[in-house]
């Protein structure tokens, strides 16, 4: 089994998470390949997608202006995966609480964008995820924090009584930094567990 494995490249981690979903695809058995999308008409062949950090206005003006937006609405209303992380969740989000970033809406929550600090307040911590049998080593960087949750959304881990993990259909979205790890269980989580099991259903 081949996955194509879209990286939204217009900033971010696009090579960690590259290397990331690779290494959750052993795991299954399966290939990856991985196309950085840059412009608009490569959403549509991508079978799961990665909408990494960075700074949430620019992102999500760079999305508008390709097209790639829509493209991304379109993918996950046919149920396809995908993992935001960091600027990834506030662009997803419904409500950026800031008129700069034109949001996704495929994620009902509301964030408060660069919540835990500056830079200088980055921090990483063992966080218990729903689904992961050991402590994940989350990399906190600038993070945004989740402040309210619609009534689809499943909480999948919390820090300091926050939301900081959250699943709603085919979107799983983060505040915090997976693919700075060596640890491939949150792409696993995302894009290949439920895939396997569907299969051994």
């Amino acid at each position: 089994m081949t996955v194509t494995a879209g990286v939204v490249a217009v900033q971010g981690d696009v090579s960690e998470h590259a290397d990331a979903v690779r290494r959750a695809a052993e795991r299954y058995g399966a290939a990856v390949e991985v196309v950085e999308i840059r412009d608009g008409g490569l959403v549509p062949d991508c079978d799961v997608l990665l909408l990494p950090g960075g700074e949430s206005t620019t992102i999500s003006a760079l999305l508008a202006e390709e097209g790639i937006d829509d493209e991304i609405r379109d993918h996950v209303a046919a149920g396809k995966p995908v993992l935001a992380t960091c600027a990834g969740l506030i662009v997803a989000a419904t409500d950026a609480k800031d008129d700069r970033v034109a949001t996704l809406d495929v994620l009902d929550v509301t964030v408060d964008r660069n919540a835990f600090g500056r830079q200088a307040d980055s921090f990483e911590a063992p966080l218990d995820v729903e689904g992961l049998d050991e402590p994940f080593p989350a990399v906190f960087i600038r993070a945004p924090v989740i402040d309210e949750v619609g009534g689809g959304v499943e909480v999948l881990a919390e820090w300091d009584g926050r939301p900081v993990a959250v699943k709603q259909g085919p979107v799983v979205a983060l505040a915090f930094h997976p693919e700075l790890t060596d640890d491939p269980r949150i792409h696993e989580l995302a894009f290949f567990r439920q895939a396997a099991a569907d299969a051994e259903a």
